[in-house]
């Protein structure tokens, strides 16, 4: 069951201080959700957290234990068998693991497509895309096609896609597992300066426990299947982080931490 939660949420960007947990509601709530799929396969069970603006919530997990799916119900992709899901259904952008751009069309015309489909007019979704490809780093290559792009920069154009709409909720589907390391961290520090800028609520999939501190608020660990929340983590770090953050003491206990826990999840 997934149903529409539409009041603003409050959060100030320039002292980076989250003021959602206590004058607003979240703007995605899992609440007591499973999944059991039609052959039996039990996917998740008793699954609860809420994400407020200005929150990055990263997931990690075992392989299989429900963490994309917990994406796809939030999105209405799949329906989940008991629980509610809670979230504005009509400000959500979606960043899957693959880019998923039309090989017909060049970067300017995926960026606007989000935007055609919602029948923004013509003027508006266009200005909304190039202000989208500029955010993202893109300006430039608003003429290129996907196979003249390296494999970071068509994840750029995805990121352009979903901005376009300004999206409140951000999902993300581990959209730079198939990246070499230096892109990723680079497209790390992009989404957090979105993140930054935009304000949106974040839900974030990955099997990197470094990538999911780095670009967290807040990392839950899931256990093995059927997928439950066994451990929280809260990030201390500030929304101003650098690459030299990954090497601090601080970082590397609390990634240990987290692996111990994720040890844990897979027993």
């Amino acid at each position: 069951m997934v149903k529409d939660m539409r009041s603003p949420a409050v959060f100030d960007m320039q002292t980076g201080t989250n003021m959602t947990e206590t004058k607003t509601p979240a703007l995605l709530d899992f609440d007591n959700v499973a999944m059991t799929f039609p052959d039996g396969t039990r996917a998740l069970e008793d699954i609860s957290f809420s994400v407020h603006a200005g929150e990055f919530v990263t997931v990690v997990g075992p392989s299989g234990c429900g963490k994309s799916t917990l994406l796809r119900i939030a999105s209405n992709l799949e329906a989940n068998t008991s629980g509610t899901c809670s979230v504005d259904r009509d400000s959500i952008g979606y960043v899957f693991q693959d880019p998923t751009l039309m090989a017909w069309r060049n970067v300017k015309r995926n960026v606007e497509l989000i935007a055609e489909l919602h029948n923004v007019p013509k003027a508006e979704r266009q200005a909304r895309a190039a202000a989208a490809i500029e955010l993202v780093g893109l300006k430039g290559f608003e003429d290129k096609y996907p196979r003249q792009l390296s494999g970071g920069m068509r994840m750029r154009a995805s990121l352009a896609r979903s901005l376009v709409m300004k999206p409140k909720v951000f999902l993300f589907d581990e959209p730079f597992g198939a990246l070499d390391e230096i892109t990723r961290e680079r497209l790390n520090d992009e989404v957090l300066h979105l993140f930054q800028s935009e304000g949106f609520a974040g839900l974030f999939i990955t099997h990197s426990i470094t990538e999911a501190v780095y670009m967290s608020t807040k990392v839950l660990v899931m256990s093995a299947r059927p997928g439950r929340i066994v451990a929280s983590f809260d990030v201390p770090f500030g929304v101003n982080r650098t690459h030299d953050l990954r090497y601090e003491p601080a970082f590397a206990e609390l990634c240990g931490e987290i692996s111990h826990s994720l040890r844990g999840a897979h027993q």
